[in-house]
């Protein structure tokens, strides 16, 4: 896990609004694995907007470190433009205009898979730049600038918080449950090699039949995290991932869905503007290591090995062999 640059945080001076500033903060969050649902919903006046409910992978992340320091802000890796903008924004959001500093930036989170890597980079370095000036930034705060340094954000400031959330405006339009029913997910990435730029993918043309068929699908989810139904909710994820195939096609995609329904899985899911596709199990269900372990083979044998499998209520991964 990143994290290996945080050495103990020492308070040195006041910071914002008289609080202690520190040597250095630490912000973090974990990665995600695609979306539940992806589409166009209304807000509770009607208007509509584009929303996702994001399903948490606790076994990526990115980290952090902010130095506060006077001159300009100093990006390590320079690449990580996103998460320098993000920290820039932060320092304005406290007052701090005339402020730079060193920000460091660590991530486990592939990229182009459409798990998150640029939000989580985006995220960690608010966290820390709000850190180390003693400062308390909430999700909703953090979810703004986050959109204003990358146009289109995930929800994962909600950290496990089961939100539908309209990603490229940076609100929650509904607060769906504490979490998603807890899920066994089988990664499979169907382009290997060939990652996508996930922020330069179009926005999805929806037709008007799609932008009907979200309405009932919202509401199958809402009971789905409210009854904690698993199977509902691999319902909504399938059809999710069946209108997303129209407008980012995944090579295998039939391949795969067969595979899913022919061994017995809640169904799959997909990152709306990645590569990856997630075989979804109920993990209270016996039958669903044998199960987990026949689609890995099947898949495999197919020309797609499963790259690792993870419980989104566990901070654990199992690397398929």
């Amino acid at each position: 896990m990143p994290g290996d640059v945080i050495s103990r945080l020492a308070p040195v001076r006041l910071g914002v609004g008289g609080r202690q500033r520190k040597e250095q903060g630490f912000g973090r969050v974990n990665g995600h694995h695609g979306e539940i649902l992806q589409g166009i919903f209304p807000d509770e006046t009607g208007r509509l907007h584009r929303g996702l409910v994001t399903l948490p992978c606790n076994i990526v992340s990115s980290a952090a470190v902010f130095r506060p320091a006077a001159g300009p802000l100093v990006t390590v890796p320079d690449d990580k433009r996103k998460a320098a903008d993000a920290a820039r924004l932060a320092l304005d959001t406290l007052g701090l205009h005339d402020q730079g500093g060193y920000l460091t930036v660590e991530s486990d989170i592939p990229v182009g898979l459409g798990m998150g890597s640029s939000t989580a980079d985006v995220v960690a370095a608010i966290r820390a730049v709000a850190d180390a000036h003693g400062a308390a930034l909430g999700a909703d705060e953090v979810a703004r600038l986050a959109v204003r340094a990358e146009t289109a954000s995930d929800s994962i400031m909600h950290g496990d918080l089961a939100v539908l959330f309209a990603q490229r405006e940076g609100v929650v339009l509904e607060h769906l449950g504490p979490a998603l029913p807890t899920l066994e997910v089988l990664s499979v990435d169907t382009s290997p090699g060939s990652p996508v730029d996930t922020l330069k993918q179009p926005a999805a043309v929806y037709d008007e039949w799609e932008i009907q068929a979200f309405r009932p699908l919202r509401g199958m989810l809402r009971r789905a995290i409210r009854t904690g139904d698993a199977t509902l909710l691999g319902r909504v994820a399938t059809a999710s991932a069946r209108i997303s195939q129209r407008h980012l096609p995944k090579p295998a995609f039939e391949e795969i869905n067969a595979i899913a329904a022919s061994i017995g899985a809640l169904g799959i899911q997909v990152a709306h503007s990645g590569t990856v596709v997630g075989l979804l199990f109920d993990p209270r269900n016996p039958a669903t290591a044998r199960r987990i372990a026949e689609a890995a083979a099947r898949l495999k044998a197919f020309g797609l090995p499963p790259a690792f499998h993870f419980r989104t209520a566990a901070a654990e991964v199992r690397h398929v062999a």
